[in-house]
């Protein structure tokens, strides 16, 4: 399959596919190939249902991991194969649960309990700035704008840049860091010798932010976006407007960011019940103007 992997590869570079995606993409058509012990090319139709049917009943997958493998199959046999081979089999909606939200309280803990300081940075750098993951590995010294407060976020999600906030807590700390660990291409890069100028992978970071949530004692909030989730909330519980919010967090959408609203439980609580807003004391003095009904 190295050929077509090839090829599946130059098609997604092409279509200007994240790597993520094009991971995603390519696990899809591996998975395809492997159940069946075949070239994809001779898979057919009914074959190719009959795996996604598999993976719905038989493993029990989540219909977003479903959703997930029919996407990619669709753009290898379409713009690959070109057999434009078309799948009937349709995945439920996505199930959206709220994301969880910690309180500060609980991210000062897990932000101080590293000891490593480049740990402790990354992790205080992924919440006060509202930063992805990626973001925070591929972030550069000449990224952090100390001039103007801000934090430069290029090649974003969608190629897109863009700017987010600059904590003076994180720069006091950040210069500490530079005079003692002196990055050069990268602000965190990897530990590694023979990696000293590449960054810091994924998993790393994943196993840095649940390593200190888990030492810390808090038992919610698994995953490291649960950072950047809170970021969101904790500003719009501090009163500041969600399209700001949104331009933060880098969000095409705005109906993307208003599940923040959704999530703010300060937010919400200072809704009033419509039954709270009932003027009791005009309502009784109505109903003591009427009178009893005497005909019932």
């Amino acid at each position: 399959m190295s050929k077509l992997r090839e090829k599946m590869t130059r098609a997604m570079e092409l279509k200007n596919l994240s790597k993520h995606t094009q991971k995603a993409y390519l696990a899809a058509v591996t998975g395809l190939a492997k159940h069946y012990h075949k070239t994809p090319e001779k898979i057919t139709k009914q074959m190719i249902e009959d795996y996604l049917l598999y993976l719905k009943n038989d493993k029990g997958n989540a219909p977003n991991s479903c959703a997930c493998v029919l996407t990619g199959l669709r753009f290898f046999y379409n713009n690959v194969t070109g057999q434009h081979t078309r799948i009937d089999y349709r995945a439920r909606k996505k199930v959206r649960k709220l994301p969880c939200v910690l309180i500060q309280e609980d991210i000062w803990k897990i932000i101080c309990t590293p000891k490593n300081i480049k740990h402790r940075l990354m992790l205080m750098t992924t919440y006060s700035a509202g930063l992805r993951a990626s973001e925070v590995i591929a972030l550069k010294p000449d990224h952090i704008e100390s001039n103007k407060m801000l934090i430069n976020v290029q090649n974003a999600k969608g190629g897109k840049d863009r700017y987010s906030l600059l904590s003076v807590k994180l720069l006091k700390e950040l210069r500490d860091y530079y005079k003692t660990c002196r990055p050069k291409t990268y602000l965190f890069p990897s530990s590694y010798k023979h990696k000293k100028q590449k960054p810091l992978c994924y998993e790393s970071l994943r196993s840095i932010y649940e390593n200190a949530r888990k030492k810390a004692g808090v038992k919610k909030g698994a995953g490291i976006h649960t950072l950047r989730h809170s970021f969101a909330t904790h500003l719009l519980e501090a009163g500041y407007d969600i399209r700001k919010i949104q331009v933060l967090m880098g969000h095409a959408r705005l109906s993307t960011t208003m599940v923040y609203l959704h999530v703010s439980r300060q937010t919400l609580s200072k809704i009033p019940s419509p039954l709270d807003l009932i003027n009791t004391k005009h309502a009784n003095k109505e109903d003591s103007t009427h009178g009893p009904n005497h005909n019932s």
